[in-house]
């Protein structure tokens, strides 16, 4: 039978390669050749015998704090930051996020249920679909009237707290196995006065499943009931390579289907799209499109990179 002290090493492991930095650990310091034990803001020392319970209230305890979002290096990476200069971007996503928000508060031309449960998904890896979660977020909490959450569904492959300069931190994953936690307990302020964060939480084997459970079902219908006035947006998993982000589409009221220009092929779209026909609204966002005489209008837009100009396109579905 495995002791508590190794299941302890084991989840501490699993820490290690999603890019956590634990106490203790030796790191290199830049420009030498010496290491140093390192104290990450945010994490508390672990005895030297902990059982993964005691692990888990450590990491619980570390959230319960505003975590720090270096804006500057975020702008600098090709994101939409408050406060930031006006630019072609920060334009598109006005327009873009504006129908969104009108449906999420019965502003639209019906009212639509779960309206504020925004899922931002695409067919396949790889096409931009978490840079523009984390834009869409980020221009909603500029707004005077709206609080917005952000929420890394895609538990297989997180990215949105590295994207944002962040260590990964207990989240959804962990309420979903564990009924003792709460929501509320992982959930993160930010110093962006209107944005809250719920990290893909810490590795778990059954991820997937996890995301297609009856307790995921629950926490939705928790979110949609306990946080009305919120807009919540998911990242989630692309649609074509698991089953779990179409069975999270069936409690959205609106899907962002995001399309990367000239590389998915029109058939994986439809099919994207037919696995989501429940969903009432769909939005379709066509990401880096080739700029072709638009002017100031062209920008770089990807994973931080200005791979040349770019601009997204939306459609309705």
């Amino acid at each position: 039978m495995t002791s508590s002290i190794e299941k302890a090493a084991q989840r501490l492991e699993q820490l290690r390669k999603a890019g956590a930095v634990l106490p203790g650990d030796k790191v290199q310091s830049a420009g030498t050749n010496a290491s140093e034990t390192v104290q990450p803001s945010g994490y508390v020392a672990l005895p030297a015998a902990v059982s993964p319970d005691a692990l888990t209230e450590t990491h619980l305890k570390a959230g319960q704090k505003t975590v720090q979002i270096d804006l500057t290096a975020l702008g600098a990476s090709g994101f939409v930051t408050p406060n930031a200069p006006r630019s072609a971007m920060t334009d598109q996503y006005r327009v873009i996020k504006r129908p969104l928000l009108d449906n999420a508060t019965g502003k639209g031309s019906s009212l639509v249920a779960n309206g504020n449960l925004i899922m931002v998904t695409s067919a396949l890896p790889g096409e931009g679909k978490s840079f523009t979660a984390i834009n869409l977020a980020m221009s909603m909490a500029m707004e005077l009237d709206h609080t917005v959450m952000l929420v890394d569904a895609d538990v297989t492959r997180p990215s949105v707290m590295a994207k944002l300069g962040l260590p990964p931190a207990a989240g959804l994953l962990d309420v979903l196995r564990d009924e003792k936690i709460k929501l509320q307990d992982v959930l993160l302020r930010t110093n962006i006065e209107k944005l809250t964060l719920l990290p893909a939480g810490l590795p778990h084997e059954r991820a997937t499943e996890l995301l297609a459970s009856d307790a995921m079902t629950a926490l939705l219908n928790e979110m949609s009931r306990r946080y009305g006035d919120r807009i919540i947006i998911f990242d989630s998993p692309p649609l074509l390579l698991t089953t779990e982000a179409r069975v999270l589409a069936n409690h959205m009221g609106q899907v962002v289907v995001v399309v990367q220009a000239e590389k998915t092929l029109q058939s994986e779209v439809e099919h994207a799209l037919s696995t989501i026909e429940s969903c009432p609204i769909k939005l379709m966002i066509l990401n880096q499109v080739r700029n072709r005489g638009l002017g100031a209008y062209g920008y770089g837009y990807g994973y931080g990179r200005m791979a040349g100009e770019h601009r997204p396109v939306t459609a309705a579905v």
